[in-house]
């Protein structure tokens, strides 16, 4: 038995329940599903717990770009982040796969995630009738066993389990079948996986861009890492000053004549008076 495995599959099958959508304990939806599932937040924790932070970064940030977009209206869930923010991006680390392979992995579990999700929200009705039949005899223990012990003992069973199993015994799984697989089964899954996070972006432009022209700020960015190889330091500076700057034009102009200096535009005030 690998006990140094066996430790980081617990601890990291351990913050996949904390940062579960139903789990309270981390300042509820704020520190854990919204903090903690974020594959951005999850791929640095795992890659300290892993021992290796760089890869886990990377890795983290690909995922992230695939569903920095992801909504959940209604309470539907089109993949489970949670999933894919812990037990994927940890098999992926351990199977010392590429970072667009990773990412193709990461969205397969997301998807299979959905079924445990699905499974712990209908099984919620099983804790409401027992519920409202405890307020009615008035037990308060019941009441309190039914509303919170029972769920989230259920919540943490259907997080930690899975997600040490695919942790503890599925990296080597997972190595072996990747090698096993023809090479260019192994190249479509890098092109996928290379195209999600540009998906992820677009999504993304398409929910937040109200006007066509905002999508040149994009173009400057792109053409400012790519081409000008500014690091992501440099860029939020300029893109800090262009906003900025933006921010000025549009607050100075009402879209009825040009934008006039502030001390222009005093001038003319006392010309006027």
């Amino acid at each position: 038995m690998n006990i140094t495995l066996l430790f980081q599959a617990t601890l990291i099958s351990f913050l996949c329940y904390l940062g579960a959508l139903s789990t309270p304990w981390v300042f509820g939806l704020t520190g854990g599903w919204y903090t903690l599932s974020r594959p951005l937040v999850s791929g640095l924790l795992i890659g300290i717990i892993l021992g290796d932070v760089t890869k886990g970064v990377i890795i983290g940030v690909a995922i992230q770009a695939v569903y920095i977009a992801l909504v959940t209206p209604g309470g539907q869930m089109p993949a489970d982040l949670n999933f894919v923010a812990y037990p994927a991006v940890a098999l992926a680390i351990l199977s010392d796969v590429s970072t667009e392979v990773a990412v193709t992995l990461a969205t397969t579990i997301g998807i299979i995630g959905t079924i445990v999700f699905n499974f712990y929200q209908v099984s919620n009705s099983f804790w409401n009738h027992r519920a409202i039949k405890a307020i009615e005899e008035e037990n308060d223990k019941g009441f309190h066993f039914n509303t919170i012990v029972g769920p989230q003992l259920l919540n943490f069973i259907l997080r930690f389990i899975p997600s040490f199993l695919v942790i503890y015994f599925g990296s080597g799984f997972a190595r072996q079948l990747l090698d096993s697989m023809p090479q260019y089964v192994i190249d479509a899954m890098q092109y996928l996986g290379g195209a999600l996070p540009a998906i992820g972006v677009v999504m993304l432009l398409t929910a937040v861009v109200k006007e066509n022209i905002m999508i040149l700020f994009f173009l400057f960015g792109f053409i400012c890492v790519v081409f000008l190889n500014l690091n992501m330091i440099a860029l939020a500076i300029v893109a800090g000053a262009i906003a900025y700057i933006y921010y000025l034009s549009v607050s100075k102009n009402d879209g009825n004549g040009p934008i006039v200096a502030t001390g222009e535009l005093d001038e003319v005030e006392e010309e006027e008076f």
